[in-house]
């Protein structure tokens, strides 16, 4: 008898143990598993911590071109791997006055750097500066600009008023995309801005989702489009600095650098009664045209014009420091073309020596 209980103490003490050690392993695993939780806690933290601190706009815009443009040319060169940014107005000396103008920049490509920024972030009418960011649609789209584009009745030159740009092309003229991007970029003809949305996307309403969806993919989120040619619309806008981004994205491509840089171009046209046509385009710039002086300092490689009765004379270019640093130089608002062309002439001269 004393045996058997002995035994059966055994028993339950042996019983007793294993639940306890189930019990301390239960204990273990949820001790480890509200470590695993904290730890987690913290890492998050951490993480959304950094974000806020690191992925300002600033920063996004750098890194968005150091992965997106480290293959950008400039004449062939890699010419930036970062976006020049500005939050706010940043003076120079020599600038011009800023009383003359609503809104202008200065960005040193090489350098990284905003040397003037003048309510670079405030809304804006585009005017003609809407071609950079069609030619920008046509560009990354892929298209063979050896193609063939029949003008119909919507981009035909009699459609317009007397008082907007166009190349002079008609109904059922057939030409390359290539010239009609020359005559968009050279002439600025808004017939041609209409001939390469229908062509592209089938309609310029389908088109200028394309341009919206390029402006958020670059960046440019204080712009919205709706059409290919900057006709006014109280809808259609955009900012001085995103008319940068627009025109550094461009410059990434080497035939944009070709066209910009042409003294004219000469299209070939066949004509809807079969007959063969030419008609020679020329920039629409003053500097291009002898109109207006050339900056004592610098060089001006090419840019593009825009000007309405509502967003004023605007202007932007590439230029070229006396060492041969790249620039881009805007100027928007203007109130006369004589004042837009000082203003331009003062960014340009103000570009600091040796840069």
């Amino acid at each position: 008898m004393q045996l058997t209980e002995e035994i059966w103490i055994g028993v339950r003490c042996t019983g007793r143990s294993k639940r306890y050690q189930r019990a301390r392993r239960r204990r273990g695993r949820i001790v480890r598993l509200m470590l695993l939780v904290l730890v987690a806690e913290c890492i998050s933290a951490a993480g959304i911590y950094y974000v806020k601190e690191n992925f300002k706009e600033e920063y996004l815009a750098a890194e968005y071109e150091s992965s997106h443009y480290n293959k950008a040319l400039y004449r062939g060169d890699l010419y930036s791997a970062d976006l020049c940014v500005s939050a706010e107005d940043v003076d120079m000396e020599g600038a011009p006055d800023k009383s003359t103008f609503k809104a202008g920049g200065l960005f040193n490509l090489d350098g990284r750097k905003t040397d003037f920024a003048y309510n670079l972030h405030e809304r804006m009418y585009p005017a003609s500066l809407t071609k950079l960011m069609t030619a920008l649609v046509v560009f990354d789209s892929g298209a063979d600009l050896s193609e063939t584009v029949t003008v119909s009745g919507n981009a035909d030159s009699g459609s317009f008023a007397a008082d907007e740009q166009t190349c002079g092309i008609k109904t059922g003229d057939k030409l390359t995309l290539e010239s009609l991007l020359y005559g968009l970029l050279v002439y600025s003809g808004n017939d041609n801005a209409v001939a390469i949305a229908e062509h592209i996307a089938g309609s310029e309403k389908e088109f200028a989702e394309m341009m919206n969806e390029k402006a958020a993919e670059i960046m440019a989120t204080g712009s919205h489009f709706v059409n290919s040619n900057g006709l006014h619309h109280e809808d259609h806008y955009t900012t001085a600095y995103d008319m940068y981004l627009i025109f550094n994205a461009c410059m990434k491509h080497e035939k944009f650098m070709e066209i910009i840089e042409a003294d004219a171009y000469t299209a070939d046209i066949k004509r809807a009664d079969g007959s063969d046509a030419a008609i020679k385009w020329e920039p629409t710039n003053y500097y291009a045209l002898g109109e207006a002086k050339l900056p004592k300092s610098g060089k001006i490689i090419g840019g593009k014009t825009g000007t309405t009765q509502s967003a004023g004379n605007c202007l932007i270019l590439l230029d070229e420091s006396d060492s041969g640093r790249p620039y881009i130089s805007i100027v928007m608002g203007a109130g006369t073309k004589e004042i837009l062309y000082q203003d331009m002439t003062a960014l340009i001269e103000g570009i600091p020596e040796g840069s």
